[in-house]
């Protein structure tokens, strides 16, 4: 059975999805503010988390820096609830960790669905553990590390996320609407050139080989260097 925590301050919207939540068979934990939310994180390790972001006190952006940056929690998925419809806070809120989010008022069933597609891409990406140790280039999905040649490479979720989904089928073309629609999810907007900056990214801290750029289409993987 997979967990889910609510943090949100309105006790009416934590009663309607924690009851949505449950009848579609969730254990459901809830939390009224940040500081409750972390320790009850801490405490319960849940699949994920579903966190609002204007909180009195400590708002859902600090809850989630403070859940990224420590060791226990830093691999929780994080799905944002946001009133408000500036762009600025869905992307301060991706930005600061989070893995996808939802505006309100919420629709308790859309928001169930969204957190089922959260964590079936997940798993999808969790699958397998991809290594080569003859290359010298190991990627653990359960750690969130990739090792190469013995030296640990910490990477941010997204660009773990990515090199994993291109990793899984190594030569295969991988287009953009499929990278973006996994990774990101389709509900996130996100701009033409994020997927080449993470690929930058990715090539600066493992190598420029590793991931070949198919030109109108997308990326391969490669373990040859």
């Amino acid at each position: 059975m997979k967990s889910v925590l609510i943090i949100d301050d309105e006790a009416d919207i934590r009663d309607i999805l924690t009851y949505n939540l449950k009848k579609d068979g969730f254990d459901v934990l809830t939390a009224e503010n940040g500081q409750s939310g972390i320790e009850k994180a801490k405490a319960a390790q849940p699949d994920i988390i579903i966190l609002d972001v204007m909180m009195p006190e400590m708002d859902g952006i600090e809850v989630c820096q403070i859940l990224r940056s420590d060791e226990s929690t830093k691999n929780i998925l994080i799905c944002f609830l946001t009133a408000r419809s500036e762009d600025y806070s869905q992307i301060a809120g991706l930005d600061a960790g989070a893995d996808d989010y939802v505006s309100k008022p919420v629709k308790p069933r859309v928001l169930v669905s969204r957190i089922k597609a959260i964590l079936r891409r997940n798993q999808q990406t969790n699958d397998t553990k991809s290594d080569n140790k003859e290359h010298g280039l190991i990627i653990d999905r359960e750690k969130f590390v990739v090792t190469k040649n013995g030296e640990q490479i910490h990477l941010p979720r997204k660009e773990f996320n990515l090199l994993a989904l291109l990793a899984s089928k190594p030569g295969k073309v991988f287009d953009r609407d499929v990278i973006l629609e996994t990774v990101w999810g389709s509900n996130v907007v996100v701009g033409d050139r994020t997927i080449d900056v993470h690929v930058r990214k990715l090539r600066g801290k493992i190598g420029d080989d590793h991931i070949k750029t198919v030109k109108g289409v997308g990326y391969k993987f490669s373990y040859s260097t």
